[in-house]
C-alpha cells in the first residue's frame, strides 16, 4: 500500500502541495457516541502509513516552505483541534513512536476541567437512564434511547440543531438537555495547562483556537477579536512563547467565519491560519485559510485512497480579505 501511494504521488505530481490532516480526539477504545473519532489502534496504523508515504513536517516549517516554494514531495502535516486530554495521554505517544510532529489548536476556556457544549450533549445522552429521554422542554419531544445507535443519532441530531444558535440560547438549550438526563459533566475531557506545556516541550506546535470556540460569524467583531486575542495570550503564558498560528472554530468560510475574520487574524499578527475546507494547499492558497481534511476511514485501503484523492485536489481560493 505504501509503495502504491508513493507511485501515485511521484515527485512531479506532488511537489508544491501540502496536505494538512485534522483530528480532534484519539480514543482509548471505539466509542459509538464519538463515531467520527479514531481510536488508538487506528491512529497508530494511520500514522505509520503517513510516515511511510509522506514527508511529515512540523507545522511552522511546512508553512514557511509552502511560502518559499521549497516543500518536499508528498508534504503533509498533522493537526488537532480543541484541546482534548487524550491528545496528550494517547496521541502523543503514537506521534513519538512514528516521529511525527503535530500542531495542536486549543480552545483555552476548557483547560481547567471544562466541557465543550457538544460534549455536554454526548455525555448527557450517554448517561441518561431508561429507553426514552423527554426533551419537550427544549422543543424536541420524547426521543428514543433504546439502542446505542439511537443514542448516537440523537446526539448528532441535537448537536446539529444547536450549533448555529446564538451562544446564550445554545447554552440554555444544552442546559435543558443536561437537566433532563440528570448528567454530571466530566472534568477530565480536556487538557490542563501542564499537558499543553508537555506537548510544547515534546516539540509540538501549539496554536490558538479562540477561548470558548464560538462560531465567529455569529458573534460581534469585538467579541471575535476578544476571543481570538484572549485565547492566544492564554496559550502564550502557558508555553512561554508567542503563538503564531490560528484555527477557525468549525472552520467553514461563510458559515463559520468571513473575510472580516481573515483580516482580523492577520491584523492580530498571526503568521497563518487553517480552515476545514478539503483539499491541499499550494502557493496560490491564502496563508490565512489553509485547507485541511479529516481522514475518517477505518481501513488502510480506504484511508490511503482518501489521502490520495485529497492530495491530488487543490483547494479553491477562499474568502478574500475585506481589505483587499
Amino acid at each position: 500500500m505504501a509503495r502504491f501511494a508513493g507511485d501515485l504521488l511521484a515527485p512531479g505530481r506532488s511537489r508544491g502541495r501540502l496536505a494538512i490532516l485534522i483530528y480532534h480526539r484519539v480514543l482509548a477504545q471505539p466509542d459509538p457516541l464519538y463515531g467520527d473519532e479514531v481510536d488508538r489502534a487506528s491512529f497508530d496504523w494511520q500514522m505509520g502509513l503517513l510516515a511511510r508515504c509522506f514527508s511529515v513536517l512540523p507545522f511552522n516549517e511546512a508553512v514557511a516552505r509552502l511560502q518559499a516554494n521549497t516543500l518536499p514531495p508528498r508534504a503533509a502535516c498533522v493537526t488537532f483541534d480543541d484541546g482534548y486530554r487524550d491528545n496528550h495521554d494517547i496521541a502523543l505517544s503514537v506521534l513519538r513512536k512514528w516521529k511525527i510532529p503535530a500542531a495542536f489548536f486549543i480552545a483555552t476556556s476548557y483547560l481547567e476541567g471544562g466541557c465543550m457544549w457538544n460534549d455536554a450533549i454526548r455525555e448527557s445522552i450517554r448517561v441518561a437512564p431508561g429507553t426514552e429521554l423527554d426533551l419537550t422542554d427544549c422543543g424536541h419531544g420524547r426521543r428514543d434511547l433504546s439502542t446505542a445507535g439511537a443514542r448516537r443519532d440523537l446526539a448528532r441530531y441535537l448537536i446539529g440543531q444547536f450549533k448555529y444558535l446564538e451562544s446564550s440560547r445554545r447554552a440554555e438549550m444544552v442546559a435543558r438537555v443536561v437537566d433532563a438526563s440528570g448528567a454530571r459533566m466530566p472534568t477530565d475531557l480536556m487538557m490542563h495547562p501542564a499537558q499543553v506545556r508537555a506537548l510544547h516541550d515534546a516539540g509540538m506546535t501549539i496554536g490558538a483556537h479562540t477561548a470558548t470556540h464560538p462560531i465567529l460569524a455569529r458573534v460581534s467583531v469585538a467579541t471575535a477579536r476578544q476571543e481570538i486575542a484572549g485565547g492566544r495570550e492564554a496559550l502564550a503564558q502557558i508555553v512561554g512563547r508567542p503563538i503564531e498560528f490560528f484555527a477557525y472554530p468549525n472552520g467553514m468560510p461563510g458559515a463559520d467565519y468571513t473575510a472580516e475574520h481573515v483580516d482580523l487574524v492577520r491584523a492580530l499578527g498571526f503568521s497563518a491560519a487553517v480552515s476545514t475546507v478539503w483539499g491541499t494547499a499550494s502557493r496560490a492558497s491564502s496563508m490565512f485559510e489553509l485547507p485541511r481534511f479529516t481522514p475518517w476511514d477505518n481501513t488502510p485501503v480506504r484511508f490511503t485512497a482518501r489521502l490520495l484523492h485529497n492530495y491530488l485536489r487543490v483547494a479553491p481560493i477562499l474568502a478574500q480579505p475585506a481589505s483587499a
